[in-house]
């Protein structure tokens, strides 16, 4: 998350293209229209131009520590561009799932008292970090492997037809059709679940693909917020009146340091 927090600071442009790999691909193909074959900056930079957020309009492309023009482990420019990309996007629908399950469990509906226990040594009226918690070893390795299968399936594993990495030319933060897999246990694709919104035209999808680096962002700050509150009360002075904000006292910052060992 703070590889993503730093690009979006730092590289705000990057927040509206579509990567393009060694100027074989164009932001415009990627929605469907048509336009010349550039690098993957260039194309950072028309974007940045056309910027809608507050950033944008004042500065255009803004890029002060020159992130649009590194070159991590070999892979190109442009494959670093695309890396950042699918970082910041990842990042960002990561945090606002965190933000939403943060201000549901601590509603008395989510961390109240339950008929069943939702798992093993449940307890109700604790705060969002203190029920992942409470959360047995097994539970958390349960959830860690499952992520850890869908993010290799993600980058290519099992060779998803049609797939190409977001490194290579693909698109930043997409995900491949996964319906059907895992012997044929998974009903439902993580994009578009459900076949009850109408295909979207080109200049909706570039508009939807802006709103959804916008919230990401806008997740990620408040996420934050919530954590810093919960851990130091006054952190965050817009919060600091609720007097019924949860607190937590361990630290926010080592997940695991609770109940994960096989040896107790």
């Amino acid at each position: 998350m703070i590889q993503a927090v730093l690009f979006g600071l730092f590289g705000t442009a990057a927040a509206f293209i579509q990567q393009a790999s060694t100027g074989t691909t164009t932001v415009l193909e990627a929605f469907g229209g048509s336009g010349p074959k550039t690098s993957a900056k260039d194309d950072l930079v028309a974007l940045a131009e056309a910027n809608p957020d507050a950033i944008g309009a004042a500065f255009g492309f803004w890029d002060p520590l020159g992130v649009a023009d590194f070159d991590f482990w070999g892979i190109g420019n442009d494959g670093t561009i695309g890396y950042l990309r699918h970082a910041e996007i990842k990042h960002g629908r990561v945090a606002m799932a965190g933000f939403l399950g943060f201000c549901a469990q601590s509603t008395p509906l989510v961390s109240g008292e339950h008929l069943i226990q939702p798992y093993k040594g449940y307890v109700a009226g604790v705060t969002p970090q203190e029920q992942w918690d409470n959360i047995p070893l097994y539970g958390k390795l349960q959830i860690i492997i499952f992520v850890g299968m869908l993010e290799s399936y993600g980058e290519g594993a099992g060779s998803p037809e049609g797939y190409v990495h977001y490194t290579k030319g693909g698109q930043p933060g997409y995900f491949p059709p996964i319906q059907g897999k895992g012997l044929g246990q998974i009903p439902l694709n993580l994009y578009k679940p459900f076949p009850i919104f109408p295909e979207q035209t080109p200049e909706e999808k570039e508009r939807g693909l802006k709103c959804e680096v916008n919230n990401g962002r806008l997740a990620m700050i408040g996420l934050f917020s919530l954590l810093s509150q919960s851990s130091t009360p006054g952190s965050v002075p817009a919060l600091d009146g609720f007097e019924s904000f949860p607190k937590y006292a361990g630290n926010v910052m080592i997940p695991f340091s609770n109940d994960f060992t096989f040896f107790e």
